[in-house]
């Protein structure tokens, strides 16, 4: 293994260890573009990890100020972060995506409505759409809201869910503290219908999100619980082939 293969390889597994069902969507993809889905999708994972993670927001907001210097250097053709190894070099427009981080930083905090939680990461997403149309399609960018609702979504089943208070209300204050969440779970699941166009990269993604959301939103374990190996392989092979 050489020196760049490990310093990629390193990067890809954290991102991995947080949806291990990968392994299972992977194979579905042309050998060329693995790496490339991989890099995207970890690149996505440090920067809402980076957002939502953790008690204090204080370390997050520095390492996203870090990765908008980053995204800015890749489209001069500089990079730092092994994940620029594979990214980098992709004429995608990396300094508009920089440019909407701060949006991502004010979504950590908890909305009071739906239409609150989709409007703040709305910039975020017009982001993540426009890149991933670039690396993978190149035909016209997903609805900005279908990706806002992934990106909820994402944020329900790997970090804390956040549910805007209009759900909290709606659970009630004796509710199981998991209620709120999983209210919210299920109103992402209905407002986010599946892909059937787009990439097959992308596809298969949004569909193992997809399906942790609908299973936590009807009670089925916690909300980081990995989908059972089977359950991972068939979601896969049905996107595979939409």
């Amino acid at each position: 293994m050489t020196v760049r293969d490990a310093a990629v390889d390193s990067a890809l597994e954290k991102w991995r260890g947080r949806l291990p069902e990968w392994a299972f969507a992977e194979p579905f993809l042309a050998p060329l573009h693995r790496e490339r889905a991989a890099a995207w999708f970890a690149l996505r994972d440090e920067l809402t990890h980076a957002a939502w993670g953790g008690a204090d927001p204080r370390p997050g907001e520095a390492k996203l100020a870090w990765w908008a210097e980053e995204l800015q250097g890749w489209s001069r053709g500089v990079r730092r972060h092994p994940l620029g190894i594979v990214l980098q070099r992709e004429p995608a427009a990396w300094h508009a995506l920089a440019a909407t981080l701060p949006s991502l930083i004010a979504s950590r905090e908890r909305a009071s409505s739906e239409d609150e939680a989709f409007a703040k990461l709305e910039p975020f997403a017009e982001g993540v759409s426009t890149i991933a149309s670039t690396l993978f399609s190149g035909g016209e960018p997903a609805p900005t809201r279908s990706v806002v609702a992934a990106l909820l979504a994402k944020r329900v089943v790997s970090e804390d869910a956040m549910p805007p208070l209009q759900f909290v209300a709606k659970a009630g204050g004796n509710a199981d503290p998991s209620a709120a969440s999983r209210l919210w779970a299920g109103r992402l699941h209905e407002l986010w219908p599946l892909p059937h166009g787009g990439s097959v990269a992308g596809r298969l993604h949004a569909s193992l999100i997809h399906e942790r959301l609908r299973l936590f939103a009807n009670g089925a374990g916690p909300h980081d619980r990995p989908l059972p190996a089977w359950r991972a392989l068939f979601t896969a092979w049905r996107a595979a082939r939409r």
